[in-house]
């Protein structure tokens, strides 16, 4: 049986629609840089937050977890792949505790 002939599979592609309309919303944004070197800090960037909302991530909690595991020494330089989005855990520890202390 092809695919075509099975019920199961939806007619409408919107959603596919949708990220490709969004990747490429990106790449014209990504004009605007300013310079090669922005267009490469933007690429990674937006790679980053999609790769963390297909893993199944807020975005901007991870990003904001991971670079305050970075910039405050508590991930060691040996330990970064820890903090990809593919294998990334939320932090226990809620961020106001960890200033109160």
């Amino acid at each position: 049986m092809s695919r075509l002939d099975d019920g199961r599979v939806e007619i409408d592609s919107n959603t596919i629609e949708r990220l490709h309309r969004m990747v490429a919303t990106t790449r014209k944004n990504a004009l605007f840089a300013g310079a090669d070197s922005g267009a490469r800090s933007w690429a990674i960037l937006v790679s980053l937050i999609h790769s963390a909302r297909l893993n199944g991530h807020d975005p901007l909690a991870c990003l904001r977890d991971v670079l305050e595991r970075v910039v405050s020494g508590r991930t060691k330089a040996n330990q970064l792949d820890t903090l990809l989005p593919w294998t990334w855990r939320p932090n226990a520890e809620p961020v106001a505790a960890r200033q109160a202390a």
